[in-house]
């Protein structure tokens, strides 16, 4: 499976600080949000600012990786057979090497370090049941200081929302 998502940005706990959006910019994500097709001249209007100020915020915005605007699908309708989500359990002294091995996993929507039950959650999509094997078998079991795998398998998406807003707003 190709990659074709751009990696984002490796940023520090410090610059997402340093970029913490202002009530303007969280005004613009959320508009963004809600349709990320709508023009620069349309949020300009609905804020009541210049198309430049929509512009240049949106770029620093943008640029400094606390949002993206991408294409979001539901993995079923794309052709993926299978969808899901694993919980990996794992040597903890070994979390980096883990964490970087599975973020080279085209297959792996994302990849979170968590607490709880398990030590990492990843989703995941699959063209049929042949890839599915060979991504738990093949590929993720075998990263050394895996431990163990739980796999649940979506059947039907009955909520997809990312309009959530900002911590800020």
């Amino acid at each position: 499976m190709k990659n074709n998502r751009k990696n984002t940005k490796n940023t520090t706990k410090d610059d997402k600080i340093n970029n913490t959006p202002d009530p303007l910019d969280c005004k613009m994500i959320r508009l963004l949000q809600q349709d990320g097709r709508i023009s620069n001249i349309a949020m300009a209007q609905a804020l009541g600012i210049s198309e430049y100020t929509v512009r240049t915020r949106l770029k620093k915005i943008l640029d400094s990786g606390i949002i993206r605007v991408v294409a979001v699908g539901n993995p079923i309708d794309l052709g993926f057979e299978i969808a899901g989500n694993l919980k990996i359990r794992i040597d903890l002294k070994k979390a980096d090497s883990v964490l970087a091995e599975l973020k080279q996993i085209d297959a792996l929507i994302w990849v979170a370090l968590t607490t709880g039950g398990s030590d990492i959650d990843v989703e995941f999509v699959a063209r049929s049941l042949k890839e599915f094997h060979v991504l738990i078998f093949e590929k993720i079991c075998r990263i050394d200081g895996v431990v163990s795998t739980e796999t649940s398998l979506m059947v039907d998406l009955v909520k997809d929302t990312y309009d959530w807003g900002t911590a800020w707003d």
